[in-house]
Parts: structure tokens; C-alpha cells; sequence
């Protein structure tokens, strides 16, 4: 007597293992992995002394959840592969969750401080690290510049500058405007011959709405991971406060670039699919 065939208990099954799978890879796969993304940001006119300048833009790494020790030296040797101009930290080094003390605080920071770039290193904070009066300490150890509410003027080959200036997250209360006025104040100093280049770091990326003055050329921004878990067609599943009008990888909004980096770690829950962590390499050209 022949065995009686179940279709729909075998794709029931199939389904069962399917998803399964899925969730696996989500959680204890995907987020492991890191990629670089690269782009070209053209630009007319730019001098040769800065024509292949190189930035390195890092985000969202939520150290304490999932994203520990092992993967912050993968993440610095695969940035010193690239051999950075400048790296930029655009928020939530650290996890609100994260565990600190002072062994953790050194070993972060050492580790950060390996990552060479030869025009410098520049952070500002996320929301997360406003709750660890530890993120100063790391930042200042590790050898970027805390760029928060002010900004700095890069030089390389030649008296012509670029220009960058960072603000600290929305969740400080404080309005974005005040925040920069420093920086406007300086660039509304020169009739001519001022930085040839603008760049503003930003955590979230909606803030742009509230600038009532943008100078910038390039804004780079975190904060929204990208969605963490995006599906194809639909795209992200999940929209963060502060990354709800902004939350893809690219804006062009009048004549700013807008890039937000998919980020490295993730929030709440250490889970990804279909947006594999990044970072991101520019290379200005012209």
C-alpha cells in the first residue's frame, strides 16, 4: 500500500524551517558582517591638492549590544585598509545598554585610537551616548576631535581649506541654529577666498528641516540604520524619530548631498536583514 502524500503538511513544514532560517541569519549572521560602500562625490573646480581626498564615515555602532570588542578591531583594520584622509563618527559609539567601566572604557578607546587618518578625526554624539559621561573620555583617548557645536578647518598641500562643522543630537534639546551659529558666523566671515568645501555631521538627518541657513555641500548623518530590517520593493519596516522624512542613503535637497550611513550596530534589538552593517568611503574628485 503506497504512503499517502501531505502537500500542504510538507510546505507547511518548509515554511516553518524557511523562516526559521531567516531569523537566524538576522540575528546572529547579518549582523556580523561588515561592508564598505563607495562614492564618487564630484566637484567642479576642486584644487589638485584635494582632488582623491578620502572620508571615511562611520555610524551607529552601538558598542554593549552585539557590536563588542572583537568587531570594533575588524571594523578599525578594514577602515585602515582604505587609507582615510579624514574619518568622521556621526553618533552612538556606545549603546544605551552598554556595560562600561574603566577597562572597557580603555580598551574602546585604544582600539579607536589604531585608526589612522591623515588629516584627522572628528565625532559627535547620538542620542545613546548622552548617557555615559564615559563618550568624552573615549572620543578625547581615541584621538578624534569632539566636534559638537563647532567645527575645524582642514588643510592638505596648500593654503585652500575644507570646511567642517558638527552638531550634537536633537535629543540635547537644543536648537539646531544656536547650535551652528559659531560655524556660520565663521564662513559669513569671508568675502572671498573662504573654504572651498562645506561639510556638516549631523545624527539625525530630519534636523536639515529646521537649518535656516545652509551653507553645506555635503551633510553626512546615522541614525536611521537604514531601517535595520528592510524588504525588497517595500524598504525599511522601521522609521526612527528624527529619520522618518530622511532615511535612505541619499538626498539631494537644493544644493546639499545628503548621505545617511546605514550604520554599523543596531538598537533594541541586535537583529538585521536585507541591510548588512556599512560603512561608507567618499572620495571627492573633480
Amino acid at each position: 500500500m503506497k504512503e499517502k502524500k501531505h502537500p500542504i503538511l510538507k510546505t507547511v513544514v518548509f515554511l516553518i524551517l524557511l523562516i526559521s532560517a531567516i531569523i537566524a541569519y538576522g540575528f546572529f549572521i547579518e549582523p556580523k558582517l561588515i561592508t564598505v560602500k563607495e562614492q564618487k562625490i564630484i566637484i567642479n573646480n576642486l584644487p589638485d591638492n584635494f582632488n582623491g581626498f578620502k572620508i571615511v564615515h562611520i555610524s551607529d555602532i552601538h558598542y554593549g549590544k552585539g557590536f563588542d570588542q572583537k568587531q570594533l578591531q575588524k571594523l578599525v583594520d578594514s577602515i585602515n585598509e582604505q587609507k582615510p584622509d579624514i574619518v568622521v563618527l556621526t553618533g552612538d559609539l556606545l549603546d544605551k545598554n552598554a556595560y562600561l567601566n574603566q577597562k572597557s572604557v580603555n580598551k574602546i578607546a585604544n582600539l579607536l585610537n589604531k585608526i589612522n587618518a591623515s588629516a584627522g578625526k572628528y565625532a559627535i554624539n547620538g542620542e545613546n551616548d548622552l548617557n555615559f559621561d564615559e563618550w568624552m573620555t573615549i572620543i578625547t583617548n581615541a584621538g578624534f576631535k569632539d566636534l559638537n557645536n563647532t567645527y575645524d578647518t582642514i588643510y592638505k598641500d596648500g593654503y585652500q581649506s575644507i570646511f567642517i562643522a558638527g552638531a550634537s543630537t536633537k535629543e540635547d534639546k537644543l536648537s539646531i541654529n544656536d547650535k551652528l551659529k559659531t560655524s556660520i558666523d565663521y564662513l559669513n566671515s569671508f568675502e572671498k577666498n573662504g573654504p572651498i568645501y562645506k561639510i556638516l555631521l549631523l545624527h539625525e538627518p530630519d534636523t536639515i528641516d529646521e537649518l535656516t541657513v545652509n551653507p553645506f555641500n555635503l551633510i553626512l548623518a546615522g541614525h536611521s540604520h537604514g531601517g535595520q530590517v528592510r524588504l525588497p520593493i517595500i524598504g525599511p519596516l522601521i522609521y526612527k524619530k528624527g529619520a522618518i522624512k530622511y532615511h535612505n542613503n541619499y538626498y539631494k535637497i537644493e544644493n546639499t548631498n545628503l548621505y545617511i550611513s546605514n550604520g554599523l550596530g543596531a538598537s533594541d534589538y541586535n537583529f538585521r536583514l536585507f541591510n548588512t552593517p556599512s560603512y561608507t568611503l567618499y572620495r571627492l574628485v573633480n
